[in-house]
């Protein structure tokens, strides 16, 4: 074990303090921070680390581990049918690089080996297990070259759950480990709870202890840090165990993990999924884990279509991703799961770029740069809409008119003209008679049916 006495840092150049395993009678909770009666509390310490983007960052996704715990489970015909559409989404860009599976139930192997089957290079096909010996038959079985492992490493859970010391737990994750070595298959030590944990008396000693490992066995052991219950910030100068920068930093800079070894896996039950695995990124973490519509336990997981945007942003281009596979895969849950995706949900919801207020759909009318994030109809194949309801007015109508038509600028609407005039007075009328809802698509276009008839037959011409 590493001692407390200085030593050099040879990242940095400099000498910083050590650390060292550290066996207690009593789990240390953290009452401080999690008092559990009351909200969780964001202590500061101002202590801030440097950023360290990876040159290779990508994206790793659980829909079909994770995932499933939080519906019902998909058939296997349905975890073909996202493989493929998450291999289309990578387009051969190695982006979206791994996604995990179970192997317990005859459908999960079957689809797994329907998975395989298909031969792609990404996302490549790995498995979860428990951390008992008995599980690696499954995966040798299946001819899987990598499998996550559970290593919960708070004393919540090594106390509480496994009834264990900390040194009992050591013992035991590393015998699992150095099993899965003596297979040939690559371990990825799944660090449950990492943000309830004692980082230095016993995540760092642990992980070091696993690059030990590492070097000696020649395989490269993978670290996925778990924000199990979403309690990780990425405020700069909390203490720890609740920074993102300082587990991060931490890991790489003190234990010795690669970057490239190293996943953040989050949970959104503080909303902070997506900024925390943003950091995990900048300060060092190759991997984030993600899910399709950040479905999992509890509040989810970090969206998979989310970190794909975040990505476009850090690196200033999509990096050979086909983005409007996003949409093909909400059109899939909606049509095919029959999943109910929030209409408003970023890049995915039906309604994520559509406009209610008058003002904005004026602006949209203008120039639907002025009111929409990006060419969405471009990149994701979902050009901006305008919902109507009774505060949309004149530049409302006109606006859902040229959306809804496809009219080009020889063909478009005017907010002025006396036929959406005509349109403003049936809805004005239909909201005084106390109607609530919104205008349907099919209600408005027999009011141009009514009003301006010859749209309907210039949209017939294109199609014929």
């Amino acid at each position: 074990m590493a001692s407390m006495e200085p030593k050099l840092n040879e990242k940095t150049g400099l000498l910083e303090l050590g650390y060292k395993f550290t066996d207690v009678k009593d789990p240390n909770l953290f009452r401080n921070m999690y008092p559990y009666n009351t909200i969780p509390k964001l202590i500061f310490n101002q202590r801030i680390v440097p950023m360290n983007l990876p040159k290779d960052i990508f994206i790793t996704d659980t829909t079909f581990r994770d995932g499933q715990q939080a519906r019902s489970p998909y058939t296997v015909e349905e975890i073909c049918d996202l493989f493929k559409l998450l291999h289309k989404l990578d387009n051969g860009s190695g982006i979206i690089r791994q996604t995990e599976f179970f192997l317990y139930s005859p459908k999960d192997k079957e689809a797994v080996i329907k998975c395989m089957e298909m031969g792609y290079e990404f996302p490549q096909v790995t498995s979860w297990i428990r951390a008992k010996k008995e599980d690696f038959q499954l995966v040798r079985d299946m001819g899987i070259k990598e499998t996550g492992i559970l290593v919960s490493c708070s004393d919540y859970h090594i106390f509480k759950k496994m009834h264990w010391t900390r040194s009992e737990a050591m013992k035991n994750y590393l015998e699992v480990v150095e099993a899965a070595l003596a297979e040939g298959i690559v371990p990825r030590c799944h660090f449950e709870d990492i943000t309830r944990a004692d980082f230095f008396g016993f995540v760092l000693p642990f992980a070091e202890k696993l690059m030990d490992l590492s070097r000696e066995s020649g395989i490269n052991i993978k670290i996925r840090a778990c924000d199990t219950l979403g309690l990780g910030t990425s405020i700069p100068g909390v203490v720890m165990p609740r920074s993102v920068q300082q587990i991060i930093y931490g890991l790489t800079n003190y234990a010795g993990v690669p970057s490239k070894s190293l996943e953040w896996h989050g949970h959104n039950d503080f909303y902070n999924a997506v900024p925390n695995s943003v950091t995990a990124w900048l300060y060092g973490c190759s991997a984030v884990n993600t899910s399709l519509l950040g479905i999992g336990e509890r509040t989810g997981n970090t969206p998979l279509e989310a970190m794909v945007i975040e990505y476009c942003q850090l690196r200033g281009d999509t990096g050979g991703m086909n983005l409007k596979v996003i949409t093909e895969i909400a059109e899939y849950f909606e049509t095919k799961l029959h999943y109910q995706i929030p209409p408003r949900t970023p890049f995915v919801g039906r309604a994520f770029n559509a406009t209610r207020a008058g003002i904005h759909a004026d602006g949209l009318l203008k120039d639907e740069e002025i009111y929409n994030i990006f060419n969405t109809a471009d990149i994701l194949g979902r050009p901006p809409i305008v919902v109507v309801d009774a505060h949309s007015g004149v530049a409302g109508i006109a606006a859902w008119i040229n959306s809804y038509f496809s009219l080009d600028d020889e063909h478009k609407v005017d907010k002025r003209s006396p036929e959406i005039a005509k349109i403003k007075e049936w809805i004005d009328a239909e909201y005084a008679s106390g109607r609530t809802t919104v205008i349907g698509d099919s209600e408005l276009e027999y009011q141009v049916k009514l009003h301006l008839p010859q749209l309907l037959t210039l949209r017939e011409s294109r199609i014929e």
